[in-house]
């Protein structure tokens, strides 16, 4: 399987109630001794207006935003396809989201 790097974009199997929806990868790569676990990011088109959703605008994703409650660490054999990257200030938008609702 090809590995997933921070800031990548991937469509995740994130189980029957949540399907398959695009993440953003928050982690760095796992070592050969570390589990291999990826944690994400959501992403969603349902909006709710919370001050934890972080919208970036790329093309391969439709209107939405990526929702910093919903952080996940699946395995990484439940990512299914790379979707695309984030841009250094994207994902410093988001990264500031993950800070804003984990109190960093």
């Amino acid at each position: 399987m090809t590995p997933a790097n921070r800031g990548e974009v991937w469509l995740v199997d994130l189980g029957l109630a949540a399907k398959i929806r695009p993440a953003l990868v928050l982690n760095v790569l796992p070592g050969e001794k570390e589990r291999s676990l990826t944690t994400l990011v959501p992403h969603t088109t349902s909006l709710r207006g919370s001050h934890y959703e972080v919208s970036v605008k790329v093309a391969f994703l439709r209107p939405g935003a990526f929702d910093t409650q919903g952080l996940v660490t699946v395995p990484m054999a439940r990512l299914v396809r790379r979707l695309g990257s984030l841009s250094p200030e994207q994902m410093k938008a988001v990264e500031s989201g993950v800070r804003a609702w984990l109190g960093l």
